[in-house]
């Protein structure tokens, strides 16, 4: 399958929104969705940052959101809203050294053909053509629940370790991120039980 990676433009605000409830469905909370008006603040502030992928008749089958920070904030190793600012990136600080992810969502019918490897690589290059320090994100861990695990810090080890898989952290791990560690009460997520794994890619 054919897809092509380009910068987001305003025309793709309701196909990112729309993909956001096939790729996020319940248990996540549909109120963390972005709206049509955050992907356009999104465009708008950081224009060089978002990306979509496009199938070969143009539909958006992928959408990749990110937002700069500096060492400072980088450091604090926040919960989500306190790191970013809110949805439409109040808080970006275009003199920042980090590129933060923010989400990437796949349409369920075109995982595992290489969409999200694409939009790291598209990261990576980011931070490397800008001089940047480091590609950072807080993920989320979302088979912590089912696992058994009682503890986060534990469960994220193991996933490490290739002991356990995990849908969205171990991906990751195979695009060349470091895991630093776990944050608590990053955002609502009932499957993560709130937590989230701390990675980092550095050039």
């Amino acid at each position: 399958m054919s897809f092509q990676i380009r910068l987001a433009q305003m025309e793709d605000i309701a196909g990112v929104v729309a993909l956001q409830q096939k790729a996020f469905p319940p248990p996540f909370d549909p109120e963390l969705h972005w709206d049509p008006e955050h992907i356009e603040a999104h465009i708008r502030v950081f224009p060089l940052g978002q990306w979509v992928a496009v199938s070969h008749d143009g539909t958006v089958i992928g959408s990749c959101s990110n937002t700069l920070i500096s060492e400072e904030r980088w450091n604090l190793h926040a919960p989500w809203y306190r790191t970013v600012g809110g949805p439409s990136l109040e808080g970006i600080e275009l003199n920042g050294n980090t590129l933060y992810g923010l989400d990437i969502s796949v349409d369920p019918d075109f995982r595992r053909q290489g969409v999200g490897r694409s939009f790291y690589e598209a990261r990576f290059e980011y931070v490397r053509t800008h001089q940047l320090t480091r590609y950072g994100t807080a993920c989320r861990i979302p088979g912590f629940v089912e696992s058994g695990e009682t503890s986060a810090e534990n469960y994220v080890q193991n996933v490490v370790t290739a002991e356990m898989t995990d849908r969205t952290l171990t991906p990751l791990l195979r695009y060349g991120l470091t895991c630093l560690g776990v944050i608590e009460n990053y955002m609502p997520d009932p499957e993560s039980l709130n937590h989230a794994a701390l990675l980092e890619w550095k050039p």
